[in-house]
């Protein structure tokens, strides 16, 4: 019988079977898909591009100017005050992304060898985390207040640790390492909890032991969270604005100020909007650079 049946037949009718199996998925697939897209396309991609448009024109918050082409992008270039903020989010970045990702590991090395406390340290160690950034910046003024706070009172210091321009930065930065490194934990803890105790066996059987198993087991098998954190504490740093806006507002002397308040000063204290989309644009053309490159960096690690 199977003789019988033309090859041409058999290629026939093994079409329509296979278009029947996808051609249900589509429709359904989109249908599913549809909710994000539109979020997608209302939220992020229609605000890039409205942003884009009032970065070429000379418009106000409340009324769309005239356009003006690559006015707002060649008075940016020339503009000390942007570069001096792009500087600052870069030093904030410096002082941010590596402390935070070392101790993120550290501490998840300390509390994965922990047996009967280590739910009650990790919470210990991530409760910082779930605080608003209004309870964190209030938290860290009364400690380093120089008149009435803890420091102060322990030390004897009268030191304006918010008030100074050596050491506003690095105190912004130390709230924001303090803040957020108890996320970082979890994620380095989860990927040690991923690493097969087999493997430390193994090793321990070849008299690899202490440093040379971090070294030669941990280190390379963490090494794909450490990317992901790396990434992450990076952009993160990049856009900050939160805590400089309440601890210094910028200041002493414009010492602190960063680029998103740089545009947030430019768009509703000088009610400059095509001004401030321009920096806008240029900014995430940076931050984008600069993925790029650690993330060509951290591949070539890899």
């Amino acid at each position: 019988m199977r003789d019988t049946i033309p090859p041409q037949a058999r290629v026939q009718t093994g079409v329509p079977q296979a278009t029947r199996r996808r051609t249900p998925g589509g429709p359904i697939a989109l249908l599913m898909l549809a909710p994000f897209l539109i979020a997608y396309l209302l939220f992020f991609v229609f605000p890039i591009g409205r942003a884009v448009q009032l970065s070429l024109t000379q418009s106000s918050l409340t009324e769309t100017g005239p356009f003006v082409g690559l006015t707002n992008y060649v008075q940016l270039a020339g503009d000390p005050d942007f570069w001096a903020s792009v500087l600052h989010t870069g030093q904030f970045a410096l002082y941010t992304v590596i402390p935070v990702t070392l101790l993120g590991m550290l501490m998840a090395l300390a509390v994965n060898r922990l047996v009967r406390a280590r739910n009650f340290a990790q919470a210990l160690f991530f409760l910082p985390f779930v605080l608003p950034v209004s309870v964190v910046t209030l938290l860290w003024q009364w400690i380093l207040n120089s008149s009435f706070g803890l420091v102060h009172n322990l030390f004897g210091t009268d030191i304006a640790w918010f008030g100074e321009p050596t050491t506003a930065m690095p105190m912004v930065a130390l709230v924001t390492v303090w803040w957020t490194v108890g996320f970082n934990m979890l994620l380095f803890l989860a990927g040690l909890q991923n690493i097969s105790r087999e493997v430390y066996e193994a090793a321990q059987l070849d008299g690899a032991q202490g440093w040379t198993a971090f070294r030669t087991i941990t280190w390379p098998l963490l090494w794909p969270v450490t990317t992901l954190v790396l990434t992450l504490q990076l952009i993160s740093s990049l856009k900050i604005f939160a805590q400089v806006y309440i601890l210094t507002g910028g200041g002493p002397f414009n010492s602190t100020q960063v680029v998103l308040q740089y545009m947030y000063n430019t768009a509703f204290q000088n009610l400059d909007a095509g001004y401030a989309s321009a920096i806008a644009v240029a900014f995430f053309l940076i931050i984008l650079l600069v993925s790029l490159m650690q993330a060509a960096l951290l591949r070539g690690r890899s």
